[in-house]
């Protein structure tokens, strides 16, 4: 019998903050499935009946601890993978934000992550421990940067 699929949403998003004209983003450090360390952006699942964008705030305040305002949709993730726990492979989709950082603090972040840290965009493109987001945050990059020489200027 071929292993049971699941379908699974989430949200989530890329939380900045701007020192010195450039950019910072935060990353949530958690255990894996396999007990590993992984560096990750914060996201989380959609709750029935609870929108998208909702969602993404929602779990950037809970995992990060940080308040934060969308700035703009990115495209969404998709990936498969094996949950060993509930044996069964899912499939995936993640819907990310670009999100400015305006309150909040990391230390506020919830049980389910260990430790939250600002890396410049950079650093955490290298830190990053999942491929999809790896790929985001190249992909912003360069739009971060810009968001950030035109707060500094304002």
């Amino acid at each position: 019998m071929p292993p049971r699929v699941k379908i699974e949403v989430s949200a989530g998003g890329v939380i900045y903050r701007c020192e010195e004209g450039r950019p910072e983003v935060v990353l949530c450090r958690h255990i894996g499935f396999r007990q590993q360390i992984v560096w990750s952006l914060p996201k989380g699942w959609v709750e029935p009946g609870e929108k998208i964008v909702a969602a993404a705030l929602r779990e950037i305040r809970e995992e990060s601890g940080l308040e934060g305002e969308i700035v703009e949709k990115i495209e969404p993730i998709h990936y498969w993978f094996y949950h060993p726990l509930e044996k069964v492979r899912v499939k995936k989709t993640v819907h990310f934000f670009i999100v400015k950082a305006i309150g909040g603090d990391i230390t506020q972040h919830d049980f389910e992550v260990e430790e939250v840290r600002w890396f410049s965009i950079e650093e955490a493109i290298k830190f990053c421990s999942y491929k999809g987001e790896k790929e985001i945050l190249k992909k912003i990059k360069s739009r971060l940067i810009e968001l950030c020489q035109k707060e500094k200027i304002n």
